[in-house]
This record gives C-alpha cells, structure tokens and sequence, in this order.
C-alpha cells in the first residue's frame, strides 16, 4: 500500500481549493480567511532560500578553492543558458505563429485588470541599461541584498567569500565547518516548512479562482492551451534530447522531481523548491560544488518556462489588435526578448516586465497585457514548472561537462524510487 505522500497531498490541496474558490467566487470573506495561509507559506519559502543558498554556495566553493576552475563552469553554464533560453524564445515565437491565439479575440468581452504597479518598474527598468545590470551584480551591501532576497549580489559575494575561506587554510576550517552546520540545519528546516505545503497550496489555488472565477478561462483558453501544449513540447523534445545527449532521460528526472514539480505547479514559486531541488541533484549524482553554483545562478539566467512565455505572450498582443509581425520585426522581436528576459532577475511580476518592456521597445499597445493578468496565474503555474525542470537539467549537463557526474550514484538513487514505487 502506498503511503499518502507530500505529492498526493498538494495535489488533493489543489483540487480542494479550485472547487472552494469556485463555490465562494467573489466572496471577500472567505478570501480574507485563505489570502494570510498562502502569504504565510510564501514567507516561510523566502525565509529559508537565502541561509541555504548562502552556505550551499560557501562550502561547495571553499570545497573547490580554484578561482580557474570556477570560472571555466561559471562561463560553460552561461553559456549553456543562453542557448537554451534562446531555443525557448524562437519555440514560444514559433507557436504564436502556430497557433494565432490572439487573432480574433472579442476583447469588449474581457476584464482588464490593473497594470499600473507593473508600469511603474517596467519605466524603473528600461531606465537601467545592460551595464546596470552587470554592475547590479557586485552588492554594495550584502546584507541589504540578503533583506531583498537578491539572488544575484548574493551568490556574487557567496563565491567569492568560499574563495576566502578555501585560501585561508586552516585557519578557514571553523568557518567552513560553522557553513557545513548551518546547511545541515536548514534542511532540517525546509522538511518541516514542506509540511505546510498542502494548506499554502490550497488557499493559493483558492484565492485565485475565488477572485477571478472560472468564467475567465473561457476567452483566454487558446492562450492557456498554447501555452501548456508549447511548454509540454520543449520539456518532452527539446530538453529531452538534451537529456539524452547527457546520458540521462527527461522521464527519469520528471519521476526523481515529482514531489518538487507538484509543488513549483501548485505554488507558481521557485523558491518553493530551490533547497530540495538542490539536495536532490546532488543525491542524483551532481557534485554540491556544480549543483549550488547552477540551480540558483540558473533561476536568473535559465528560465525556459518564462522565456517560451513571455515570446507567445509579446505576438498574443500584436494579434489581439491585429498587428502582423514581419519575419525580421520577429527576430528583433527574438533579440530584444533575449536580453530583457535576463536584465529582469529580481524583480517583482518579472515576466509581466518583460512583455511589458518588449512590446514599448517594439512599439506594440502595452494595454494588451492587462487582458492576461487575469490568467495569469494558471499560465504562471506552468511555466515555473518548466522552469524547475530546465534548472534540475542544467545541474546534469554540467556536471557531465565537467567530467564529474557519479553514475553510480544516480542509477541507485532511481533504483531507490523504484523500489519505493514497488512497496
């Protein structure tokens, strides 16, 4: 008999809060009583990634201790990200072509939703250039970058300070022990925060279809349907083959992350799942050193879920006012797309920045996108599941890359799963 586990329970959760949300639609009362229990699992999920990443990062580095081999992986996986991603904008553009889901939309019939707080930090973000954004990257105060959760500045200083306690020898080693104890410790912490998972789940899921109700999917559901069969075709073809050439295959990694990609689709979080994702990489025959430098460095620069969203979404607006891209207003559509999808890490609706910035450097009608907002969250799901898997990818090929991925390790680890499965 197969136990009840945390997959079972976050999908029972969902369900759950689709049928109550659906039931008290527009109810504020019951919004009022679900909107603290998701808030409270968002802020126990943010709590933990930064003490996580920190110590993962100093004791994966401090383990490694050379600056070259450092920067031969931080260049490969770069490096790696942009091709990926890159793939992922020119499918996203693909399937708008593809599947037309703008073209004959009623949009008299459509609620528009509020866009202006996103206005706001698109106009803060096309102010800064791409230097800004490199320059962003070296903190000026690490503690202030920690208070802003600020992936970036901090694995920057994380790195760079494991490279100071590699260099000072034994004198570093109370240090890098004091790390290896906080690690430790915060995995203990992450267990017991995923067992509130289930009722985070349920009022996220159920805050949002009692806010919007079913009836919004309706209009939009050649967007949500393009969207979902577009990413369920990277993951299978593209990262697949990927997965292939590596020497792994994307059904494996999908059955090893099954827990964590329930709970990235239910929560529309990341962060939900960065510690586990990074323990289970690690478990599945990835070095710590390999592991702790590209899943957060990937939840910036590797985010194939929102770049394949963010490309359907830019031509959904040209054809929702009837606007035809040419070939070549296409591939400026694919460049402009490949830098503002990285100069964006950060910040708040980031993949709503990113249409938003995309479409006023294109000269396309902003007010567009306040037509998505309010599905926004089923396609939000998706896409950070997407995103989960492409980071969990990414850890495998660059461990292969660099010669260090244990076999061994990996085939008992699905041998575990199968086991566990049989019981």
């Amino acid at each position: 008999m197969k136990k009840f586990g945390l997959a079972a329970q976050i999908f029972v959760a969902l369900i759950l809060g689709i049928v109550v949300g659906a039931v008290f639609h527009g109810n504020e009362t019951v919004m009022a009583i679900m909107v603290p229990i998701g808030d409270i699992f968002i802020h126990l999920i943010k709590m933990i990634v930064v003490p996580i990443v920190i110590s993962a990062l100093v004791v994966s580095i401090a383990g490694v201790g050379d600056i070259k081999k450092l920067g031969k992986l931080g260049g490969k996986t770069i490096l790696y990200f942009e091709i990926v991603t890159t793939f992922a904008i020119a499918i996203g553009l693909l399937a708008a072509n593809l599947f037309h889901p703008g073209s004959g939309l009623d949009t008299s019939n459509l609620e528009k939703s509020d866009m202006s707080k996103y206005e706001e930090t698109t106009k803060s973000a096309e102010s800064e250039g791409f230097a800004e954004t490199i320059v962003h990257i070296v903190p000026e105060n690490i503690f202030d970058s920690m208070a802003q959760g600020d992936l970036l500045p901090i694995i920057f200083f994380s790195v760079i300070f494991g490279l100071g306690v590699a260099a000072t020898g034994e004198k570093g080693k109370p240090v890098l022990g004091f790390f290896e104890g906080v690690l430790e410790a915060m995995f203990w912490v992450t267990n017991q925060v995923m067992k509130f998972a289930p009722f985070g789940v349920f009022a996220l899921i159920g805050v949002t279809v009692a806010q919007f109700g079913i009836a919004t999917l309706i209009p939009l559901g050649k967007l949500v349907l393009a969207v979902y069969v577009t990413m369920v075709f990277f993951v299978f073809v593209v990262l697949g083959i990927i997965a292939k050439m590596s020497g792994t295959s994307i059904f494996v990694l999908i059955k090893v992350l099954k827990d964590e990609l329930i709970l990235a689709y239910t929560t529309a979080s990341s962060e939900a799942v960065l510690p586990r994702l990074m323990e289970k990489m690690e478990k599945f025959g990835c070095p710590k050193s390999i592991t702790s430098f590209v899943i957060p460095t990937g939840y910036t620069f590797n985010l194939d879920g929102s770049s394949i969203y963010q490309a359907l979404a830019s031509l959904f607006v040209a054809q929702m006012y009837g606007i035809n891209l040419s070939i070549t207003q296409q591939i400026t559509l694919l460049l402009v797309l490949m830098l503002t999808s990285k100069g964006m890490a950060g910040v708040p609706g980031a993949s709503f920045v990113v249409v938003l910035t995309t479409l006023g450097s294109m000269g396309l009608p902003l007010e567009g996108v306040a037509f998505i907002a309010g599905i926004d969250r089923i396609l939000d799901m998706v896409r950070t599941a997407v995103n989960v898997v492409g980071n969990s990818l990414a850890a495998i090929v660059m461990s292969k890359w660099e010669g260090e991925f244990d076999q061994e390790k990996a085939s008992h680890y699905v041998d575990s799963f199968k086991q566990s499965d049989v019981a």
